[in-house]
């Protein structure tokens, strides 16, 4: 399995992953920053040994996530792409969908974790460099990412987790004017030729999924216990045939049963939306501290 990871830093994740693929994987992970590539690079080594491999399965390159072709990544390379919270650090968010689609193997994915906002924030809120800090002046506004996700060729990404991002600061939600925030995951698949699905079927889980098990999460609606049928919309369908899932699954097809488009794309948008899930599963997440509340409260004073 080829897998990459867009602003790897210190490399962490793709060590992570590293074990994961073992010797017949690859990971590649691209960072802008030579201190972080220094750092990734000094570990490769390390890793290597510790896993057990008679050979070095990750390397590291710098190069900016919106232009993955100046790193030298071709079309149609990667079966998975991951991203740990650093495409709200990108100036052309847009473009960050576009590489990941053009470099992603069709019926690969794009595994996405990031902080999301539900409104176009303020100019002053986007400018403050404390707030960069924390990933909330560049927080994507989570319906434009279901936007540019499609625009560019992707499924309407399925969402995996999610957890209101509190930010607790009387002193910083006045800069915010009323934006709320969340930490969410996706899920974003490249659509292959030949998986759609008519209609909605019936997808049963073997239970071969290695690092699954008995029970496989597939985004936060669809669970799927070994050798129980669970009837699937066709988007959710067509998206497991495209992927590795699909050889991991039986599918029968519900003769008679159809489907309303315009009803299916509204209820696809509306489980991708991480705000009203976040609230409906009472789910949330807090980093700050008193010691933030300080250094908040000193920035906005000046």
């Amino acid at each position: 399995m080829q897998v990459l990871d867009l602003g790897s830093g210190s490399g962490r994740d793709c060590f992570v992953i590293s074990k994961l693929v073992g010797e017949n994987g690859h990971v590649i992970g691209i960072d802008m920053t030579d201190e972080q590539l220094s750092l990734a690079n000094k570990y490769i080594d390390y890793h290597t040994k510790k896993f057990g491999l008679s050979k070095p399965n990750v390397e590291f390159r710098k190069g900016y996530i919106e232009k993955l072709g100046e790193a030298d990544l071709k079309d149609n390379t990667f079966d998975v792409i991951v991203s740990n919270c650093v495409v709200n650090l990108s100036p052309d968010k847009k473009a960050v969908l576009q590489e990941a689609h053009r470099v992603l193997k069709p019926g690969g994915e794009l595994y996405f974790a990031d902080i999301y906002t539900n409104q176009t924030l303020s100019e002053k809120a986007r400018q403050s460099d404390l707030l960069w800090g924390e990933c909330i002046s560049g927080a994507l506004v989570w319906k434009d990412v279901i936007k540019y996700a499609q625009e560019v060729g992707f499924e309407i990404p399925r969402l995996v987790t999610s957890y209101t991002y509190a930010v607790p600061f009387e002193c910083v939600q006045n800069i915010l004017e009323g934006a709320e925030f969340c930490s969410a995951t996706y899920r974003l698949v490249k659509k292959r030729d030949g998986t759609s699905s008519p209609g909605p079927v019936k997808a049963t889980y073997k239970g071969s999924l290695a690092e699954c098990g008995q029970t496989f999460q597939f985004d936060v609606f669809y669970t799927f216990k070994a050798g129980i049928p669970v009837e699937v919309p066709n988007d959710v369908a067509s998206i497991l045939k495209a992927t590795r899932y699909g050889a991991h699954f039986d599918f029968e097809d519900m003769p008679g049963v159809t489907t309303n488009k315009d009803e299916d794309y509204a209820r696809s948008l509306d489980q991708a939306d991480p705000f009203a899930y976040a609230a409906k599963s009472a789910s949330s997440i807090n980093i700050f501290t008193e010691e933030h509340k300080k250094i908040f409260e000193a920035a906005t004073a000046k």
